[in-house]
């Protein structure tokens, strides 16, 4: 402030400082900005919760060992209240995020990479396949359906981290395997537009860090999978299948041939799908204790507005670090396009080497304001910290001033 006001009355005789005020103010700026580091202080408020983990992700606010006290606990899965509860999981997911009644829903075993994976063995062959990918989890997609599936007519079609491809080169009459948002670069499709609604093919779509957060256009999605320990802060090992008729029809029509299926991929018996997985009769025993979870954090979607009401939570938290950017000229995002810009998986950058930045990381653990926000190992060095729907902006505000510091600690 002094200084401001000392330049505003210089004398005709400035000064070199003055006159490098006047010219170049963003300079001044900069240098006072890397003054102000060499007297930064470290802050007096922690986040009331510093999970920023990317998955498994943080409990829905308030959320306690309480929520088990209603679970089938030592319950099979196959008696009549384990199978409600599975039930009502089902029906529950379709009222929160409005999947169309005559869509299947299905409780699969391995996370979201069994339910893609089950739906990609079962599947595809019966058209060319385009796969995009621009991130390690898109990548690894595209590995199963080439080196593993072994299909001869496969399209790549990719970007670096931070970028997305070229979405309309993609064939209508292919099928198309995506993921609905990057988790390890914060990139997403910013819509669903680019499918045609004409197409012939089924899309894969691998929406597992954007369901709970980012509006899916149903009727552009004929697979769909998840894992709810993403953005509603659910236990592991269990992913969810969606399918649409059309999806169901290929199942129905198209057998792969000479291609083995384990237990775990087989959607169908006879030429039929197997309807039960769609209503609660799981094909292998799940934890009752993690779908009772699931079942909590679904009705807490009630209590914050359902999925607009989470999507509002994510945009906010994203608000809070677009603002902590713009303030700062040494971070930036690792996704370049604003309107490909994860609410959940943000990535940053900083101005500064790979190895700081892993100081970085170590030093927010160690003061227990942030854990878990080092980027994934494949992508750039970064930090990455979850902004899903469970997270308080409250916790994303007061975690910024801790970037701040730490990164004028190891600068």
């Amino acid at each position: 402030c002094h200084t401001s006001t000392a330049l505003k009355l210089t004398p005709p005789r400035q000064t070199p400082l003055a006159t490098t005020f006047i010219m170049f103010p963003s300079k001044v700026s900069a240098r006072m900005q890397r003054l102000a580091r060499l007297f930064s202080t470290k802050p007096s408020v922690k986040p009331s919760c510093p999970e920023f983990s990317s998955g498994p992700c943080k409990k829905r606010p308030g959320w306690t060992p309480a929520v088990f006290e209603t679970a089938a606990l030592g319950r099979s899965h196959r008696s009549k209240i384990g199978k409600k509860k599975l039930q009502d999981a089902i029906e529950q997911t379709r009222e929160v995020l409005g999947v169309p009644s005559d869509y299947k829903i299905g409780i699969m075993p391995a996370s979201d990479t069994g339910a893609i994976e089950a739906a990609m063995w079962s599947m595809l062959g019966a058209k060319p396949v385009d796969v995009l990918h621009w991130e390690s989890f898109g990548k690894g997609w595209f590995t199963d359906v080439a080196k593993q599936l072994k299909l001869q007519d496969v399209n790549e079609i990719t970007a670096d981290y931070g970028e997305i491809p070229d979405l309309k080169a993609t064939n209508p009459d292919h099928d198309i395997v995506f993921t609905f948002n990057g988790t390890t670069s914060g990139v997403r499709v910013p819509d669903l537009d680019w499918i045609s609604d004409d197409r012939t093919g089924i899309t894969f779509n691998d929406a597992t860090s954007a369901v709970f957060a980012m509006d899916v256009d149903w009727s552009k999605a004929d697979v769909t999978t998840y894992s709810w320990q993403k953005v509603l802060g659910g236990e592991g090992a269990h992913g969810v299948l969606i399918l649409s008729p059309r999806a169901v029809e290929r199942l129905e029509t198209y057998t792969p041939e000479n291609r083995p299926l384990p237990k775990i991929f087989r959607l169908t018996k006879g030429g039929k799908l197997i309807d039960g997985i769609f209503k609660g009769a799981t094909i292998n025993t799940p934890s009752m204790a993690c779908v009772e979870d699931y079942i909590d954090a679904l009705n807490w979607c009630g209590e914050v507005g359902g999925l607009k009401g989470l999507i509002a939570r994510s945009q906010s938290n994203l608000q809070v670090l677009d603002d902590f950017v713009t303030k700062n000229e040494w971070a930036g995002f690792l996704a370049k396009d604003p309107a490909t810009r994860s609410s959940t998986s943000v990535c940053l950058t900083l101005d500064t080497t790979p190895e700081k930045i892993k100081k970085i990381v170590s030093l927010l653990e160690e003061e227990g304001a942030a854990y878990d926000i080092g980027g994934y190992r494949d992508a750039p060095p970064s930090l990455r910290i979850w902004c899903g729907a469970t997270v308080d902006k409250e916790d994303v505000e007061a975690l910024c001033p801790w970037i701040e510091w730490a990164y004028n600690e190891v600068n």
